[in-house]
């Protein structure tokens, strides 16, 4: 069992009860250390210590290339609650590996409202606003769902309370705690449709989502409502797109590009179904490109990449994906071969085609490669008249393949 002691960067979790609250491994780690790195709030806790101090800069990166050069040394970064949880240690044990730095986390924020609250941590879903925009609390926002916010500042909850309102969900009940675990902790109790208190920064806001009658249903799921996107008709429809989403199958970590990307709305599924997972849309038509944009904000996605440009000269110089989709130009041999070639071992295409020369690409192209295709047909119910009568839907030919 490794003890930490041929790791020179320790990152110490610090609750609202100071270094009274500390155990005694990280009390070692910050008074063995050479130097301590910190916010303003931390670094004075250590009152009048001598020892030399860094503090963290507006430009987070910044304050991290000057780390580096502390290599060797022992450095001890302060952080608050668990630096693991939307915190500095993700950063730093990203930068410098795993293996250099001991973590000694505290309690979270998110345990620590569960705890209050009575709430089981697993069934809850956590987020953090801080430096990032509101919209991504739409991936989140379903009947019944609980949601643990890490607030960016005291505004932020009249904040969420206005996006819940627009959402359709002002009926849900918000409870916002500040500064948890220390003598000055607060409570504030509420709801969406009527919240317009300014708490103290250091909040975090706990929601019990109830949607009004008429909200939409933005389930996690592939298939949301083709109403819940922007676009001017280039959008694959809901049950096509569920199928897609099948197909494509995404995995954490991955990397998609999806290439003739309309609306966007293949990709912004595909974030949301697994959020680790990062994607590129290549766009040619910069309306279009604005669609994709304002799609992945409405919809609560992040890690989107959006590149106004025609493949397959747009594709230079991207990340290399783990998987394709292909909307847009499966007419275009050059595209589908570009884009197979840069696939890896194992990764995945999946193409769809509406016409006559698409499908036949595809059929020349499952011919030469391999894999597989289906034929999607999907009808509507429409009234005619007095009567009702099914219109179908143009048919899609999907193609699925795996490089060997």
């Amino acid at each position: 069992m490794s003890t930490g002691m041929n790791k020179w960067l320790s990152i110490v979790g610090i609750g609202e009860d100071g270094l009274a609250g500390l155990g005694d491994a990280a009390r070692a780690a910050i008074d063995g250390a050479e130097i301590v790195v910190g916010g303003e709030r931390h670094l004075a806790m250590l009152g009048d210590d001598q020892r030399p101090r860094l503090r963290w800069n507006n430009a987070l990166h910044a304050t991290v290339a000057k780390l580096a050069q502390f290599k060797g040394q022992r450095v001890c970064v302060l952080a608050s609650g668990d630096p693991m949880s939307y915190g500095i240690g993700v950063t730093l044990c990203r930068e410098f590996g795993a293996e250099n730095c001991l973590v000694i986390p505290h309690q979270s924020a998110f345990s620590l409202a569960c705890a209050r609250l009575g709430w089981p941590l697993a069934e809850v879903d956590c987020m953090t606003l801080h430096g990032r925009p509101p919209g991504l609390l739409n991936r989140h926002l379903r009947p019944n769902a609980r949601v643990l916010i890490l607030s960016g500042d005291g505004e932020t909850p009249k904040q969420v309370a206005a996006a819940l309102r627009v959402a359709g969900y002002g009926g849900s009940s918000m409870t916002v705690f500040a500064h948890m675990g220390g003598p000055g902790e607060t409570r504030h109790d509420g709801t969406a449709r009527t919240w317009r208190r300014k708490v103290k920064d250091l909040n975090i806001i706990a929601l019990q989502c109830i949607a009004d009658g008429a909200a939409p249903r933005l389930m996690r799921p592939a298939g949301l409502p083709d109403e819940m996107f922007q676009h001017d008709g280039q959008l694959t429809k809901r049950e096509v797109r569920a199928v897609t989403l099948a197909a494509l199958a995404p995995a954490p970590g991955e990397l998609l590009w999806d290439v003739g990307a309309g609306a966007g709305s293949i990709t912004i599924e595909f974030l949301r179904a697994e959020p680790t997972a990062r994607a590129i849309a290549i766009e040619q038509n910069p309306r279009r490109a604005a669609f994709i944009r304002a799609n992945g904000e409405n919809l609560g996605v992040q890690k989107l990449q959006v590149i106004e440009g025609t493949a397959p000269a747009a594709l230079q110089g991207l990340d290399k994906p783990d998987v394709i989709f292909m909307g847009g130009g499966v007419s275009d041999r050059k595209v589908l071969n570009a884009c197979w070639r840069t696939l890896p071992k194992g990764g995945r295409l999946v193409a769809n085609a509406v016409s006559v020369e698409g499908e036949s690409e595809l059929f020349s192209f499952m011919q030469a490669k391999g894999g597989g295709m289906t034929r999607l047909a999907v009808s509507h119910m429409d009234a005619m008249g007095d009567l009702h009568a099914w219109r179908a839907m143009r048919p899609v030919t999907q193609y699925r393949g795996v490089k060997s």
